[in-house]
């Protein structure tokens, strides 16, 4: 089996001008690692066609997957999905299934479908709905990219609709060990040694809270025994400078 890889787009202007604080690469990071998909690459574009187009080309050639967040919203600067459908040389149509979702939607609330929420259901032609079990607007898959909204409650409920779509790679095995009071740079060389000397397996060095107080140490590998090999490597390397190792991760202070 090999590795599952993924990456993700997320869009907006106000991503950019710090006006919003991403949280969908996060969560998306860790929802994969659940399930054995490594996400390899983050970008931020903003309400751009050409860059959507741009980076979205790039991503899905070297991905198996590609996640975009954002731009999928009834106002007229949410344009992923006609940059979606260029990226794939089609067109936007309104796609039958989304507007009578919408319409149920909208009238269970008692609420008018107006012109500006029926435009969410101009879609990639051919595309697949994703279900959205927050709004009922959906989402869209085109091949290996999933069109997701940008608002992190719909977002994570798409998720749910995702997962049978998804091939799981190889599960990686983690490992983690902490050291309080002892500086990254004073255990580099020793990690460095570690990492030479055992094949499969990736060390992750995290400072807490910018080296002042400490370090984690993360091993990760396709196989258990090597990461716990590993990881008991690093603690006694910690030992011998001093540092009373601590099993698992610190957060940051």
């Amino acid at each position: 089996m090999k590795e599952k890889t993924a990456a993700i787009l997320a869009i907006g202007d106000e991503l950019l001008s710090g006006r919003t604080r991403d949280a969908n690469i996060n969560h998306l990071a860790v929802w994969l690692s659940e399930r054995a998909i490594a996400l390899k690459e983050a970008r931020i574009v903003a309400d751009d066609e050409c860059a959507i187009v741009d980076a979205l080309n790039a991503l899905r050639a070297r991905y198996d997957y590609v996640f975009t967040s954002g731009g999928i919203g009834p106002t007229h600067d949410d344009i992923t999905y006609m940059a979606v459908a260029k990226a794939f040389g089609g067109c936007v149509a309104e796609h039958e299934e989304a507007i009578a979702l919408i319409r149920a939607w909208y009238e269970a609330k008692g609420e008018e479908v107006t012109p500006a929420r029926r435009r969410m259901a101009l879609m990639p032609r051919g595309a697949e709905l994703i279900f959205n079990p927050v709004t009922g607007a959906p989402g869209v898959r085109v091949g290996n990219v999933f069109v997701m909204a940008g608002v992190p409650s719909i977002f994570r409920g798409m998720l749910d609709g995702v997962e049978t779509a998804l091939e799981r790679g190889i599960f990686v095995h983690a490992r983690a060990v902490t050291a309080l009071g002892l500086p990254e740079s004073r255990l580099a060389e020793q990690l460095s040694a570690i990492q030479s000397a055992l094949k499969g397996v990736a060390l992750g060095s995290y400072p807490i809270d910018g080296d002042e107080f400490g370090v984690t140490i993360v091993a990760r590998s396709e196989f258990a025994a090597t990461a716990e090999a590993a990881i008991t490597s690093v603690a006694a390397a910690m030992r011998a400078l001093g540092a009373e190792p601590i099993d698992g991760e610190r957060p940051g202070r």
